[in-house]
């Protein structure tokens, strides 16, 4: 339904409302207009100026906007409501049911074209299609969203772009994810408006990609200038995230008992905002943490408390991801069956366009358990399906590690020219840490946030 602002509707509106309240045209009229004025607006031959739809507003004891559009007064505070009320069920880890009310504030707010809250049901729908591993519609709700915001400041736009570039990630186009992100970062810088919240929103955001590109030193970099803007940032959930983000540069320094607390003070923080899905999230990294450690039966515990509590939400995509990281514990744990049934199960689901690093880990881990149940060529089989599913990725330090497993095979089975060949492609990918497509690293933020 479109809303109708023309004179007649507004003249049908006048009438409805002046008869429902008892009035004459005259008494409606009043000092400020004659009664023939208001009978002209009645009969839609003229569109009311806005002195007089404020002044006939406020004798019939309505809003101007609910004169002119017809809209209830309270529309959008129902619709904001409505909002509140969704966003609660998705960090209660509930993507299905907050899905359905983001969806029913869009439609509503288009059909009463209350154009205010539309950008942030596009956001909440992608937040929900994220969890539940649907990334086209994720990217989809992400830039109709943009689209609605193009006129509005970056700050404001940050939520869309990070949402974008995350599903960009988690669907296995690492480069493109890290431009979007660095370009929003240096724009943002550049223009003056360093926003904490949204800075922090993004620099957190950049640090995945990062890691898996194998640019360490710069998701240490962001990590910093993360941390620098956490004490001026306003919403908490932010923090929480930063924290759990900064926790895998730590892992990559060696520095595990860091990496622990600050998983620690995030997990303290999702569970005093209730936000179960990040707490999930806590963890699965927690369980990561353990594993680096050598700790595997604390390993163990913690992804199979991340997984529980993921598969009770939908989260399927983050689910899978946490099935790549158990297995690999019940590998190093001799439970070789178990693992892959796991892993096989899990690729079923999987493929290049929908989680690739992680069905690329998959098949790096199936390699690894025939490796060490002496079938070299299942092994290669495994090894060539992950090489061939990161090369699509540019996750550069995932590449160098396969190339030198694929290479000790080669070597190990007399193919010292292959081994050669495997080895010298693995060194290509560790030559150059840090590399991304805009190539140098975004600026820090004026005003000199880190000394």
């Amino acid at each position: 339904m479109t809303v109708r602002t023309d004179a007649a509707a507004i003249g049908q509106r006048l009438q409805q409302l002046r008869r429902e309240r008892g009035l004459t045209q005259r008494a409606l009229a009043g000092d400020g207009y004659t009664a023939a004025y208001v009978s002209t607006l009645e009969a839609g031959r003229v569109r009311p100026s806005e002195t007089a739809l404020r002044y006939l507003a406020e004798r019939l004891g309505v809003t101007q906007d609910e004169l002119a559009t017809g809209r209830p007064a309270q529309l959008a505070t129902e619709l904001r409501l409505a909002l509140t009320e969704a966003q609660a069920l998705l960090a209660a880890g509930r993507p299905g049911p907050a899905g359905d009310g983001f969806a029913a504030v869009l439609e509503r707010a288009e059909r009463e074209e209350v154009a205010a809250v539309r950008p942030a049901a596009l956001l909440g729908l992608g937040e929900c299609a994220l969890e539940s591993g649907r990334l086209e519609q994720a990217r989809e709700h992400f830039e109709a969203a943009e689209q609605l915001l193009a006129d509005q400041p970056l700050p404001q736009r940050a939520a869309a772009v990070r949402g974008r570039a995350v599903a960009y990630l988690l669907s296995g186009e690492l480069r493109y994810s890290c431009y979007l992100l660095e370009t929003a970062i240096d724009q943002l810088n550049a223009a003056g408006l360093p926003d904490p919240d949204a800075l922090l929103l993004l620099y957190a955001a950049v640090i995945g990609p990062y890691m898996d590109m194998g640019a360490h030193t710069r998701a240490a970099q962001a990590a910093e200038l993360a941390l620098a803007l956490a004490p001026t940032a306003t919403d908490p959930a932010l923090v929480a995230g930063l924290h759990r983000s900064v926790a895998r540069t730590l892992i990559a320094a060696g520095r595990i008992a860091e990496a622990d607390a600050s998983l620690a003070r995030a997990q303290q923080l999702y569970q005093r905002l209730r936000l179960s899905s990040d707490l999930a999230k806590c963890h699965w990294m927690r369980g990561y943490v353990h594993s680096q450690a050598g700790q595997l039966a604390e390993a163990e515990r913690e992804l199979r408390t991340a997984r529980e509590m993921l598969a009770v939400q939908q989260a399927e995509l983050f689910t899978h991801q946490v099935d790549v990281e158990l297995a690999d514990v019940l590998r190093r744990r001799g439970r070789h069956q178990e693992a892959g049934r796991l892993l096989h199960a899990l690729l079923d689901r999987l493929g290049p366009h929908r989680g690739a690093v992680h069905a690329a880990g998959a098949h790096r881990l199936l390699g690894l358990i025939a490796d060490e149940q002496g079938a070299p060529e299942d092994a290669e089989e495994h090894y060539v399906r992950a090489l061939s599913l990161l090369e699509q990725t540019g996750a550069a330090g995932d590449l160098a590690d396969l190339c030198r497993l694929l290479g000790d095979l080669y070597r190990r089975t007399g193919r010292t020219d292959l081994a050669l060949d495997v080895y010298r492609t693995g060194l290509g990918h560790r030559a150059a840490p840090g590399t991304t497509t805009l190539g140098p690293g975004p600026a820090q933020p004026p005003g000199g946030l880190t000394d």
